[in-house]
């Protein structure tokens, strides 16, 4: 019998690999004169904050914890917490303050709320830094502020410590956390899990814990990986401000009710659980994870238009939910293009009058090398313009993470952002590549495929 000739060509694609994607604790961290990685921030830093929680618990005077209101900062507010209850806090002597939708702590009524606590210590956490006064107009206020988003600058007269340039760069939580453990027993038990949560939250549920990471190995076997992601789907559905429309049932008796910005209810649900179950059972957190999915699916079909270049796929939603970076994140993992590098999604619902963007790195660019840096784009192409506009834009535009940053515009500055992107323009055909095509051009077929890109952007959710 004669061999049948093979496809060599197909063969070998079929063999090939795919690319592979590194993982996050894949970084080389900083090592110190001896070779020992310098981890997850300055040690000075983490002994002074170390020396700032102990002063705090010993004075019994009022202490007000100030996270931010995702997963993260949460998580790491309510280990700050239990580590000041740990060394002798009392509760009473605790308060929280939760940041009102479309604030930050650098705002003037932010400022002067947190000042009306009473606070002689103030403690924030995972809200982005920059150069401000200081977080309360009072000098008997002493301020620590624990983050890791990236930045040189920072509130005048506070305590920093700061993980956004030791690399790989813990989340907030887990910065928290490795403050925290030492200085009590129990602080692995009791806060383990936070830290596995609010880590989690920022970097995703694939996460590989290799060093410098700490070894969780402990906490999983307590705590399911899968009880842990889904409280973290509570967590950051209840910060969606769903402010839509009510819309009617069939039997018009009564309208849907949608979550307010209620971020108080994940504090206390977190402050008061044990475990990543004990928060599943929050009636309210639930409720809000339904309707958050939902308003996902719903703006998730929105097609996307390119940069001229390639680079940056940039979609349109309008919401008053904060669903913007979580559609950023999955498509993040769905386009791929030997251009593009970053994933934009612009929301024009969220704040009257604003855009509130977010992006993320391409999946497909996580190994360029040189790697994306997002920040950096973001500034290279708002350095393109000739007149005013990154003044314009202001302090809130292009903040957070290398990998994952975004911000808030005017929206006549954010159209001319887009406009210097040059997005939704052909780009340039290189010269001869179209009598190339033409003359190459063959007939193809017509796919019988029904499931395309085409038809899913056109899906009515």
């Amino acid at each position: 019998m004669k061999r049948k000739a093979t496809d060599s060509q197909g063969s070998s694609e079929a063999k090939r690999q795919k690319e592979p994607v590194s993982e996050y604790c894949d970084v080389e961290p900083r090592k110190d004169d001896d070779g020992a990685p310098v981890w997850p921030a300055s040690p000075k830093a983490i002994e002074d904050a170390r020396a700032f929680l102990k002063e705090c618990a010993a004075s019994q005077l009022k202490t007000l914890i100030v996270p931010d209101k995702d997963a993260d900062g949460l998580d790491a507010g309510v280990i700050v917490h239990r580590t000041l209850r740990c060394l002798g806090a009392s509760p009473d002597s605790m308060d929280v303050h939760l940041v009102k939708k479309g604030h930050s702590i650098h705002d003037e009524e932010e400022r002067e709320a947190m000042k009306a606590k009473n606070p002689k210590y103030i403690i924030v956490v995972d809200q982005g830094s920059r150069a401000a006064p200081s977080v309360v107009e009072d000098s008997d206020v002493k301020s620590l502020i624990i983050d890791h988003h990236l930045s040189d600058e920072f509130p005048s007269g506070a305590m920093v410590v700061s993980a956004s340039h030791y690399p790989p760069v813990a989340t907030s939580a887990l910065l928290t956390y490795e403050i925290c453990k030492n200085l009590h027993p129990d602080i692995a038990s009791l806060c383990g899990y936070l830290c596995a949560m609010g880590t989690h939250g920022d970097l995703g549920n694939t996460l590989k814990w290799n060093p410098p990471f700490p070894d969780m190995t402990e906490v999983f076997k307590t705590h399911t990986k899968k009880a842990i992601n889904e409280a973290v789907s509570l967590l950051n559905a209840r910060k969606q401000p769903l402010n839509l429309p009510l819309v009617e049932k069939t039997d018009k008796k009564s309208a849907r009710r949608t979550a307010k910005f209620d971020v108080i209810t994940a504090w206390e649900a977190l402050l008061a659980a044990n475990s990543p179950k004990e928060v599943l059972s929050n009636r309210r957190l639930l409720s809000a994870r339904a309707e958050i999915n939902e308003e996902v699916e719903r703006q998730t079909h929105t097609a996307p238009k390119f940069s001229k270049d390639g680079k940056i796929a940039v979609f349109r939603i309008h919401s008053a939910a904060q669903v913007h970076p979580v559609i950023a994140t999955r498509w993040a993992g769905h386009l791929k293009s030997s251009k593009l590098e970053i994933v934009l999604v612009a929301n024009t619902g969220y704040l009257p009058n604003m855009v509130n963007f977010s992006c993320r790195i391409a999946r497909c660019a996580r190994n360029r090398d040189p790697p994306v840096n997002i920040i950096a784009s973001l500034k290279a192409v708002a350095e393109l313009d000739t007149t005013d506009l990154i003044q314009r834009m202001g302090e809130s535009f292009a903040r957070g993470h290398k990998e994952a940053s975004g911000g808030i515009v005017p929206v006549k500055e954010f159209e001319e952002l887009m406009a210097l992107m040059k997005v939704g323009e052909k780009a340039d055909a290189a010269e001869g590549e179209g009598r190339e095509k033409k003359a190459g051009r063959k007939t193809v077929e017509k796919s019988p495929q029904k499931n395309t890109l085409s038809n899913y952007f056109g899906k009515k959710a």
